[in-house]
């Protein structure tokens, strides 16, 4: 049985950027780089979804909202630790 093949982020970037430059077409470009077309095809939408999300600053506020919720999990984590040591020495175990 054939192994499955992984392409690393930058080789996957770098043919989306050739498809979408649209030099040589899907065929050309799947028989250059050894991939099947419809590969080339769906990085190629993928990049595309992510430039919108780099123009549009959502990624920004998503990041931010993320930091704001780890550090109401790390003070949730502090009031949990203090009780339960005060429930351990309260019952004496």
């Amino acid at each position: 049985m054939a192994k499955r093949r992984n392409f690393s982020a930058a080789f996957k970037a770098k043919v989306a950027l050739e498809a979408l430059a649209g030099d040589q077409t899907l065929a050309e470009l799947a028989g250059r780089h050894k991939v099947h077309p419809n590969l080339i095809t769906k990085w190629k939408r993928q990049a595309s979804a992510g430039m919108v999300e780099v123009f549009s600053g959502k990624k920004g506020a998503r990041d931010s909202s993320h930091e704001v919720e780890i550090k109401d999990l790390h003070a949730k984590i502090g009031e949990l630790t203090v009780e339960k040591d005060f429930l351990s020495k309260a019952f004496g175990r």
